[in-house]
């Protein structure tokens, strides 16, 4: 055996030798644990690149790249698919997302790189009036709070004007500063500021103002009667022409919505003084003449009777011996032939009682009488009838 090796070998020259065997070694070994990895392509959150691995499964290449996966988590093919050669591999890492959709919250996990991805994977469809924030534009970071409040539909009524808007708003305060709409100190809000908006309903701005009306207005003038012994009963004289008034009156006027609503008196001038008209009323009895010879006291007979009112057609109201029936509607008046009944004769008729024949009639011819009635229903209760007549006097 020591013959196979040269004696001139030392000893340091057998290290060396035996050193650099172990180095090829090595590096045979090197090269051939290379060589036997296996080619990957991978594309990781969009971003490419290639691995060699000899790894078995998916799983483990993530593991060796001390990557974690959640079942969240987008990747193609699945982690348990077997590592060939020039395999390709995607994942996508999810992010865990809060959504609030009008008040109402979902958690979510996602692989969209947008807000605008996220919205579209989660079938979320937004209009013009609808808000969003952040904005659709906006990337997709973990833990990230996306709020969504979906507009609807609403009348407004500002000043009595209406018109339909769309609004995202909770409170009537919330829509009006929305809306940019200002209330002055007096102008009013239905619903309250603090109401919450529903939809498809109304609010409604009343706009309140407070005017000053200054305005001159007539007083009326009293009539004041006054009796009087020395006129005949049923007539009147007027003493003194009545005259009307004038004061200015300031009112505060409250419009809403350009319309009055109230009118409160603030002060009161007069301009004017009202000065009241005076009547005369007479009070003394009638002494009636008799325009014949009297007939002959206590005499009774038989008569044809009719009634009428001092406001039957073609009547003036007064008798024809200037009683003023108007004015008087209760007095016993009846209307005679004077050939049979003298204008004057105080007279009893049954049914009728106590009364003056002071009338006449274009009709009443002969033994005839027309009772005077206060009012047409009792005329027609009346009717007409045969009556008997005593002549008092």
């Amino acid at each position: 055996m020591k013959n196979l090796f040269p004696k001139s070998l030392s000893g340091r020259s057998w290290v060396i030798i035996f050193a650099s065997l172990v180095v090829l070694l090595t590096t045979f070994g090197i090269l051939v644990y290379e060589g036997s990895k296996k080619t990957v392509a991978m594309t990781l959150n969009g971003k490419e690149m290639v691995v060699k691995t000899h790894a078995d499964t998916i799983k483990e290449l993530f593991d060796e790249m001390d990557v974690s996966l959640r079942s969240q988590d987008y990747l193609y093919p699945n982690a348990n698919t077997k590592v060939k050669d020039h395999l390709k591999v995607v994942w996508k890492q999810a992010n865990k997302v809060h959504i609030v959709k009008d008040n109402e919250k979902k958690t979510i996990w996602t692989t969209a790189k947008t807000v605008a991805g996220l919205l579209k994977e989660q079938k979320i469809a937004l209009n013009e009036h609808d808000q969003i924030s952040p904005k659709p534009q906006a990337a997709i970071k973990d833990k990230m709070n996306i709020k969504i409040k979906f507009a609807f539909h609403l009348t407004y009524v500002d000043g009595g004007k209406e018109q339909q808007v769309w609004t995202t708003s909770a409170t009537v305060a919330d829509f009006l500063t929305q809306q940019g709409i200002i209330l002055d100190k007096l102008d009013r809000v239905e619903p309250s500021l603090t109401a919450t908006i529903k939809k498809n309903g109304v609010v409604n701005v009343i706009r309140v103002e407070k005017v000053t009306d200054v305005v001159e207005e007539p007083v009326q003038f009293a009539v004041v009667t006054k009796k009087d012994e020395s006129l005949e009963k049923g007539k009147e004289r007027v003493i003194s022409a009545g005259m009307h008034g004038l004061v200015s009156r300031q009112y505060e006027v409250v419009l809403e919505n350009g319309k009055e609503v109230s009118r409160k008196l603030i002060s009161e001038q007069n301009l004017k003084e009202k000065k009241d008209k005076i009547v005369a009323v007479g009070t003394k009895d009638l002494a009636l003449q008799v325009s014949r010879g009297a007939v002959e006291t206590g005499k009774e007979f038989y008569v044809s009777s009719t009634a009428y009112t001092a406001n039957c057609n073609g009547c003036s109201g007064r008798t024809a011996t200037g009683l003023n029936l108007r004015a008087n509607p209760n007095m016993k008046i009846i209307a005679v032939d004077p050939r049979i009944i003298p204008l004057g004769t105080k007279v009893y008729v049954e049914g009728y009682g106590y009364a003056v024949a002071a009338d006449t009639g274009g009709a009443i011819k002969g033994y005839k009488i027309d009772v005077f009635m206060p009012s047409n229903q009792d005329c027609y209760r009346w009717g007409r009838k045969k009556v008997k007549i005593r002549i008092l006097q």
